[in-house]
């Protein structure tokens, strides 16, 4: 009797430190984050401004078009192969249910709260669409920067979660530049910005709600509308390139993306670029470099962002707590279940815990910083603004606490 409760003593005192551990390694990384974040309000506040809203456009712009695509490349150009393109296909499988259950959860939730018209659709985008980019890869370079990370050696576990990370980044440009910008699309009005006592009632709902539509429709003419005066060849695909807006998946980060793919898996490219020997491996070590530095840029940017407020929207109170609670605390446990059947079902490498954290933190994300974009071209910036505010800042709480929950699972 007294040797089991000794061995029952002591197996609840080494869980009991287990759980410290986990819950130390998790809440260091987000500490790293809300230090550098803060210096970023601290340096955009008035008291200071060296950080103004025009400086954070530019640093926005420089990590956009230099720094994150640098650092996609050199990480994921060095990693990927073609054997582990095989390997890794449920991550881009994993961003495509993620955006799948994120909006139906976030259709069942629209449903319930019913927010104001015009904004249903841009409520189900909110929870739906979380960033898959960024956040985890601030996450993962803060979490495998600290050398008792349990992933084992820094170099090795900073590489493969960016490269986990990165093999992702052009699946999640499609699903915004098609399926957000599809959902974000204007009401018949025309724009976002409408006043109730301006909108004609046609008739009413089962629930006596009225149905409220504009009095004409605006018909927007063709751009080439006149085809004596183009080449018809020419005119056809300039149509449809803009029609489709394709100039929006050219963005850096996903030709970063594709080129790194590409040239990794092809032997000659990866000799000439890649391989620590390579002739080109000074450009590869360059944008290692560079890349290194898109890590605490984004967060100043971030936290300088935060000076300015949730401003006006127009969402209402039960409306943005409602996106709030079901993107930070509906969407991660979804998710845990997706990877865990698909673990299950041994769609995942064996033995790769990097691999099965990564597919986990991308169900835990805030909200994209990159539907907010094109809720900006959509006319909804202002609202996109106000839920990008408070979602970051109770995503701290909520990232720390699920960081806790699945290093403990996986360890």
């Amino acid at each position: 009797m007294e040797r089991f409760l000794s061995a029952f003593v002591s197996e609840a005192q080494a869980g009991g430190q287990s759980l410290l551990v986990n819950i130390k390694i998790a809440v260091l990384p987000i500490a790293k984050v809300f230090t550098m974040c803060f210096l970023g309000f601290i340096l955009a506040s008035k008291y200071v401004n060296i950080l103004p809203a025009s400086g954070r456009r530019l640093l926005n712009r420089l990590v956009f078009s230099l720094l994150l695509p640098c650092l996609i490349f050199s990480q994921l150009g060095q990693s990927i192969t073609m054997e582990k393109i095989f390997q890794w296909w449920f991550i881009p499988a994993n961003i495509v249910l993620t955006a799948i259950s994120g909006s139906l959860i976030g259709l069942i939730v629209a449903s319930i709260v019913r927010p104001p018209y015009p904004f249903f659709k841009f409520t189900i985008v909110q929870i739906g669409i979380g960033n898959i980019g960024n956040v985890p890869l601030v996450i993962i370079a803060a979490l495998c920067r600290d050398e008792s990370n349990p992933f084992g050696d820094s170099e090795k576990c900073s590489t493969c979660g960016i490269a986990y990370i990165s093999f992702g980044q052009w699946v999640g440009a499609i699903i915004i530049y098609t399926y957000v910008y599809a959902m974000l699309t204007p009401p018949p009005e025309g724009t976002f910005d409408i006043k109730d006592e301006s909108i004609p009632v046609k008739n009413l709902q089962k629930d006596h709600t009225p149905v409220l539509v504009p009095l004409l429709l605006q018909e927007i003419p063709s751009t080439y509308s006149d085809p004596s005066k183009r080449e018809e060849t020419k005119g056809f695909f300039m149509y449809w390139f803009e029609k489709l807006k394709l100039k929006l998946f050219f963005q850096p980060p996903i030709v970063a993306s594709v080129l790194a793919m590409v040239m990794g898996v092809i032997p000659f490219f990866r000799r000439l670029i890649f391989t620590p020997d390579a002739p080109l491996f000074f450009f590869t070590d360059s944008c290692k470099i560079l890349g290194g530095a898109m890590i605490p840029c984004i967060l100043l940017a971030l936290g300088g962002n935060l000076v300015e407020g949730p401003g006006n929207s127009k969402l209402g109170l039960r409306t943005t707590v409602a996106i709030i609670f079901a993107r930070l605390f509906l969407v991660p446990p979804t998710g845990l279940g997706i990877v865990m059947l698909a673990d299950k079902l041994g769609f995942l490498p064996p033995d790769d815990k990097m691999f099965r954290f990564v597919l986990l933190l991308q169900h835990s994300m805030p909200t994209s910083i990159l539907s907010s974009t094109v809720a900006t071209l959509r006319g909804c910036g202002r609202e996109s603004a106000a839920i990008l505010f408070w979602v970051h800042i109770f995503a701290i709480i909520s990232m720390a606490g699920w960081l806790v929950l699945y290093l403990r699972i996986l360890f």
